[in-house]
């Protein structure tokens, strides 16, 4: 696993962000967003994007590591973009956070026993099984999934990929 990112000015540990950010669904939206964070020196961590209710607008879910004041400049700086209509920073909100991995892990007949207790021990499931492999498909938080991986790297993972964090606010409360 990664090291946890750290504050270039201060060396303290830089905190993740997860923003939802409301667009025009138009092309080179996407690029113009990116671009905004690129100029002030943040990395996107996760990026999912979809397209939300009539089609004409989509949601963006970023998660990005920085302090709450530079996040706050790069959310100034989207909203000053004219196809963007809403940026809202989630981090500390009651909100539901989720990501979704499916990771292929080698595992022959010998060894399938311990691999599935682990994928049942954190509510995943199997979606493809071979003499010598087997895909899980898990979603939750992150911490969640970093610890699935974790036990399942003591088996041979062949292949791995994540989504990347969707927000939603919770109750009444609009994302």
């Amino acid at each position: 696993m990664n090291a946890p990112a750290t504050n270039a000015t201060n060396g303290m540990p830089a905190e993740s962000h997860n923003l939802s950010v409301y667009v025009a669904n138009k092309p080179g939206v996407l690029a113009r967003i990116a671009q905004v964070f690129a100029r002030r020196g943040y990395n996107i961590d996760s990026l999912v994007v979809s397209p939300a209710g009539d089609g004409h607008y989509s949601r963006m879910t970023i998660t990005a590591q920085g302090s709450r004041e530079g996040l706050d400049q790069v959310m100034r700086q989207l909203a000053k973009l004219i196809d963007v209509m809403r940026c809202v920073d989630h981090t500390g909100e009651d909100a539901v956070v989720r990501e979704m991995a499916l990771v292929k892990v080698g595992a022959g007949i010998e060894d399938r026993t311990a691999a599935l207790q682990v994928v049942d021990h954190f509510g995943a499931k199997t979606v493809d099984l071979t003499d010598r492999s087997m895909t899980v498909l898990a979603t939750g938080e992150s911490g969640k999934l970093d610890a699935l991986v974790g036990l399942l790297s003591r088996h041979r993972i062949i292949e791995l990929v994540r989504t990347g964090k969707v927000v939603m606010a919770r109750g009444e409360q609009v994302t």
